[in-house]
């Protein structure tokens, strides 16, 4: 008989209460959408997982490490589904761990990021229409993405445009670390006549960057930046993760999973 599994791989976070409103409740929206597969967990960031481990005394596997465990415990069918935004480094980073393991299984099956095909953005888009902005009464809003130098990060422009042609002119993106970054962002709005917004991560957990980069009261965090620019913002410190409509995403990702 079988035994089937199915992986979630999420970066992490170290933020506990956090996690337990997101990556956990994303996990169980995928794990209801298979009831004959073992829900495993695995993370990318090693640092968090050495951060959890000394704090805490709780460990969480790598990709490798849990792939391993799999192997071992005569798992024969695997599906591999990724809560990461984008096809960026962090999913590159599981592709390469995963498809050595393909000999291992006789069937094994990764499934995309949040933001892979055309539909994708589409249903991001309406997600945002009906589930995020009715958080903010009206407000225009600001979502802070990570960002990155992989060519994946031409995934917010992306979304930006189709935010703009879905008509939601008021709902900006920007980035930590890619385009459009924090100045770019702020041309945009005072382009727009835009005086005060809400600011929410575009990011699956609300944990360092959420907390720090987007609310903190560093000069450099996007809420201090937006004051020094002439712009009043408020925070919505809540993880993609938090809201049903984005799990559910997942969960369907992990069903449309492709054979390696």
């Amino acid at each position: 008989m079988s035994k089937k599994a199915i992986l979630v791989i999420s970066f992490g976070t170290s933020y506990n209460d956090n996690r337990e409103q997101t990556i956990v409740p994303t996990e169980k929206a995928i794990a209801e959408a298979f009831p004959d597969r073992e829900l495993r967990r695995a993370w990318t960031s090693k640092m968090i997982i050495a951060k959890l481990k000394k704090r805490d005394n709780e460990y969480i596997d790598y990709i490798d490490e849990a792939m391993e465990k799999l192997v071992k415990e005569g798992f024969d069918d695997v599906i591999v589904q990724s809560t990461h935004v984008m096809n960026g480094e962090e999913y590159d980073f599981i592709e390469s761990f995963v498809t050595p393991y393909k000999p291992k299984f006789k069937s094994l099956s990764i499934g995309k990021p949040l933001l892979t095909s055309d539909a994708d953005y589409n249903e991001v888009v309406e997600c945002i229409r009906n589930d995020i902005l009715p958080l903010v009464k009206g407000n225009p809003m600001v979502l802070m993405g990570h960002g990155t130098t992989h060519f994946a990060n031409a995934t917010y422009s992306e979304l930006q445009l189709k935010l703009r042609f879905a008509g939601l002119r008021n709902v900006y993106i920007t980035t930590v670390e890619g385009f459009p970054d924090f100045d770019n962002t702020i041309e945009m709005l005072k382009e727009d006549g835009v005086k005060k917004v809400t600011l929410m991560p575009f990011m699956i957990v609300a944990g360092d960057h959420a907390n720090n980069d987007m609310a903190g009261d560093d000069d450099d965090s996007l809420k201090s930046v937006l004051k020094a620019g002439g712009i009043e913002a408020d925070c919505v410190v809540m993880g993609l993760g938090s809201l049903p409509s984005f799990r559910r995403m997942f969960a369907e990702h992990a069903k449309a999973a492709k054979p390696l």
